[in-house]
């Protein structure tokens, strides 16, 4: 935007050349103009009253004419820029002064991750095999929700495999899970245990060490328990497999117990349910005690009016393979 005053030109000139030398010439017209300033007012251009430039250029030029002539030749300040105190053609990003319209919905810091949010409402997810960093971080979060609010209850949202792939190939040791158990057991608050998709294994032990009357399956979620599973031996000696098999046995007494004690059932029926992998859908996990009721709406009435799995097998003449 740029804006230009024309001098009118006058009729009569007040003083005289008599030589036509280019220096001569000059200062003639210095002369001239410096008269024509004094005893002439310069019009003022139409000029929009909103605009803060033009009209602090406009004042200045109706005040004090000889400061917008008398210019210095300063090629690092754009023109007419120096006539202010402070000159400011526009704010800084950090300057400008957001309406609330466009802030009032925005956070001042930047949004957590899921994680943290789930802590916030007290849930502690586990959504992967029992790995160790896996333990290190449901540890720490149960550590840090007691601390918070010994008083308050903690959800534990399950669906893992346990310390196996879902084809069965070990990932962690059987010594992860156990963390998890014994934190949980160190806590004063209640543990509402919840499984979504699966508890396998060790899983299967943490859902069923929720605080009794506090256990609860999603309809289509699965529990299974297994025995312990030691990982590949490779090429190690005899004797150090005799010794990795005999540790292997230990953690299967240690898981029988532990299972007997949550599910109220005896040791010898959870050992025999172990020898092969035991599935339980959401109803047969309630049965043997790992649960105490399925999160589904309206579910009681319509569990009610469903037969055992094995009563309908009966009365449709199929007989156990076992029996066989």
């Amino acid at each position: 935007m740029a804006t230009c005053f024309r001098l009118p030109m006058a009729s009569t000139a007040p003083c005289s050349s008599s030589s036509s030398s280019p220096l001569k010439h000059r200062s003639f017209n210095i002369r001239c103009a410096a008269n024509f300033h004094t005893s002439t007012n310069i019009p003022m251009p139409p000029i929009n009253p909103n605009d803060p430039f033009l009209s602090k250029l406009a004042s200045v030029a109706a005040n004090n004419p000889d400061a917008l002539f008398s210019r210095s030749q300063n090629s690092d300040v754009p023109p007419y820029l120096d006539i202010y105190d402070s000159p400011k053609l526009m704010a800084t990003p950090a300057q400008v002064e957001r309406s609330v319209s466009y802030n009032e919905h925005r956070p001042d810091t930047p949004p957590p991750d899921l994680p943290s949010l789930l802590l916030h409402g007290r849930i502690v997810y586990i959504g992967m095999p029992l790995v160790s960093a896996v333990t290190e971080l449901v540890v720490a979060e149960l550590m840090y929700l007691q601390w918070m609010d010994p008083k308050e209850p903690i959800y534990l949202y399950i669906n893992s495999t346990g310390t196996t792939r879902d084809d069965g190939e070990t990932v962690g040791m059987e010594s992860e899970g156990f963390a998890i158990y014994d934190a949980l057991m160190q806590l004063k608050n209640e543990i509402h245990t919840v499984a979504v998709g699966a508890a396998i294994g060790q899983a299967c032990l943490l859902l069923a060490a929720g605080t009794k009357g506090k256990r609860f399956m999603m309809p289509h979620s699965k529990a299974m328990i297994q025995q312990p599973r030691a990982p590949s031996s490779g090429l190690m000696q005899a004797s150090d497999v005799f010794i990795r098999a005999k540790e292997v046995l230990i953690n299967r007494e240690t898981l029988v117990k532990l299972l007997a004690k949550h599910t109220e059932n005896s040791e010898e029926t959870v050992a025999n349910a172990m020898r092969r992998p035991y599935y339980m859908d959401a109803a047969r996990a309630k049965e043997f005690g790992v649960i105490d009721k399925i999160l589904w709406r309206g579910q009681e009435n319509i569990m009610a009016d469903v037969m055992a799995a094995e009563e309908w097998d009966k009365n449709a003449g199929i007989r156990v393979a076992d029996d066989f």
